[in-house]
Formats: structure tokens, C-alpha cells, sequence
């Protein structure tokens, strides 16, 4: 039942992954019309009300731990999205996809120091095939400067993302958690917005883009997201979730545009480092306490943090 229940969660993610990829080129028109934060704002705002009216009792239950972890969680996106946009000035998409593609490797390391989750070595081997399959999917030169280091600063952002949910969501709080960073993000990405002068869309192919991503690629993925992360370790995410630049660009070739044949290999070893992860057999073994194997329930293990991350698990 657990390998079956961890089974449905990988697929769930993939439709998660599919959802982000299929809307890369929605967002990346979309933001050419509306500030970033603009954007970012409609459509954290939308996703948020959508889930709050839905379900506004799971927000109460959640208690005052539960917000505070969501709140820490959606930091953490909502400066990984500021990050990554800002990075996006300064370099190219190729580039850009391969350093936010490396918090596949900043997870297992952020909850190994954070909590003390140890990665499986399947796992280690996964993050190192899926690295290697996304920086021959950037086929460029890659230079560092700033645009390069705020992209990486954003992919250890997104890592930590991930590594929270992995320690806090369970099937109970997975809804209002999802609910919570979201709205987080919400708020973030509207005062930002204010700031420079929040733009209200002014007409139909402005406003189908925000709502299109607001329901499929962020209500619908940030609650899935929070559903499969309480049955699967953060590592293990991470290297399903590098599956999303491989349906980018599945979606980019079906609308006409031409895909190399480092494309095509790098996405090959992406799905390549994903099966290594997913498809072997697991060997369960005791571990010395505080250590976790690749299969390991997230938040299972202690840590020597203060405050939130010291906290037993919600799950």
C-alpha cells in the first residue's frame, strides 16, 4: 500500500511538472504585457481566494504553527520567483533553467543541514544525472555575473520550498498549507507591486493568462504539490520536478518550435536520473538515528534547530 500510495504521488508531481512546463510560454508572453509583479500579484491573489472560499474551515484548523510554517514556506517561493525573474535580465532562459534546475541538488543537502535527512546514495546518483541532463539541455557557456547568482540564490530558495513541505505537509494540513504559502506569495508579490505601481489588466488576453495560471500552474500544483510531498521525501521530489523544463520543451516542439539534439539528450538523461530514483528497488535497512533512507517518511527525522524546525512533525 505505501509503495502504491508513493507510486500515485510521483505521478501526481509529473502532472504538476506537465502544468508549470505547459505554461512557460503563457507566462513568458504574459509578462511582457504586465510588470512581473504585477503579475505575480493577480495571480497569487486569484489562486489564494480560489482556495480560501473552497475550503475556508482548513485555514482555521491549521493553527497558529501551521500558518507560521506556511508563511516561512511561501517566503521562500515567493523570493525564489522575485530572484529567478530578476535573474532573467542578466542571462538567458538556457542558463536560467539549468541553475534553478540545480535545487534538485541544494535539497538533499538543505534537508540533510536543516533536519538531518540523509540522502540515499540512488538518491545522490539521481541529483547528479539530472544536473548533468539539465546543463546539456542549456548547451551554452556558462558564465557567472549577476544575473547567474541571483538565479542560483533563487534555486537554493526553491530548495528550501520543497525541504519545507517535505517536513511539515501531511495529509491533513496539505490544503491550508498550500493555501497559506500561496497567499504568502500573494502578498509579497502585490506590495512589490504597489510600490512600483500595481497595473490592473485591461483587457482579455491580459487577464486569461493570470487566470489560467492562477488555477491550473498555482492553485491546482501548489495543493497537489503539498499532497505528494507527505508521502514522498524531499529528495525524491526534487528529481521529479526537474521533469518540468522536458515538458517545456515537449510543449514548445508540438507549437512548431524547432528542439535540438541537446535537448532531446539532456531531457533523456533528466528522465534517466528520475527512474533511477523511482523505478529501483529500495533496500530497507536500519539507519543510525537522525539519518534517513531514500524512502523515508519527510519530517521523520529530528533536527537541532530552534523554534519551527525543532518542532515535532504536524504528520
Amino acid at each position: 500500500m505505501k509503495r502504491e500510495s508513493s507510486a500515485v504521488a510521483v505521478a501526481a508531481l509529473l502532472a504538476v511538472t506537465a502544468a508549470w512546463g505547459s505554461t512557460f510560454v503563457v507566462v513568458q508572453n504574459a509578462v511582457v504585457n504586465l510588470p512581473v509583479a504585477s503579475f505575480l500579484a493577480w495571480r497569487f491573489v486569484i489562486a489564494g481566494a480560489i482556495l480560501t472560499a473552497a475550503r475556508p474551515r482548513s485555514l482555521a484548523a491549521l493553527g497558529r504553527d501551521g500558518w507560521a510554517r506556511g508563511a516561512l514556506i511561501g517566503l521562500a517561493l515567493g523570493a525564489g520567483q522575485l530572484l529567478q525573474t530578476a535573474g532573467l535580465r542578466y542571462t538567458t532562459a538556457a542558463e536560467s533553467g539549468f541553475l534553478t534546475g540545480l535545487a534538485v541538488v541544494f535539497t538533499p543537502l538543505l534537508a540533510w543541514a536543516l533536519f538531518g535527512a540523509r540522502p540515499g546514495r540512488r538518491v545522490l546518483i539521481g541529483a547528479g544525472v539530472a544536473s548533468l541532463g539539465l546543463a546539456v539541455m542549456s548547451s551554452s557557456g556558462l558564465s557567472v555575473g549577476r544575473g547567474e547568482l541571483l538565479t542560483l540564490a533563487s534555486a537554493v530558495l526553491f530548495a528550501g520550498q520543497v525541504v519545507g513541505l517535505g517536513r511539515w505537509s501531511c495529509k491533513d494540513n496539505a490544503y491550508a498549507l498550500a493555501t497559506v504559502q500561496i497567499l504568502t506569495v500573494g502578498a509579497m508579490s502585490s506590495v512589490i507591486g504597489v510600490s512600483q505601481g500595481l497595473v490592473v489588466p485591461s483587457s482579455a488576453s491580459q487577464w486569461w493568462p493570470i487566470l489560467l495560471t492562477a488555477v491550473a500552474a498555482t492553485a491546482f500544483a501548489f495543493v497537489v504539490q503539498g499532497w505528494a510531498q507527505a508521502r514522498l521525501s524531499p529528495s525524491r521530489t526534487a528529481v521529479v520536478l526537474t521533469m518540468e523544463p522536458v515538458f517545456a520543451a515537449l510543449v514548445a516542439w508540438l507549437a512548431g518550435q524547432r528542439i535540438g539534439l541537446p535537448v532531446v539528450v539532456g531531457g533523456a538523461m533528466v528522465v534517466g536520473a528520475m527512474l533511477v530514483v523511482e523505478a529501483m528497488p529500495t533496500r530497507v535497512a536500519s539507519s543510525p538515528a537522525g539519518t534517513a533512507g531514500d524512502g523515508a517518511a519527510p519530517g521523520s527525522t529530528g533536527g537541532g534547530l530552534p523554534a519551527l524546525s525543532r518542532q515535532a512533525s504536524t504528520c
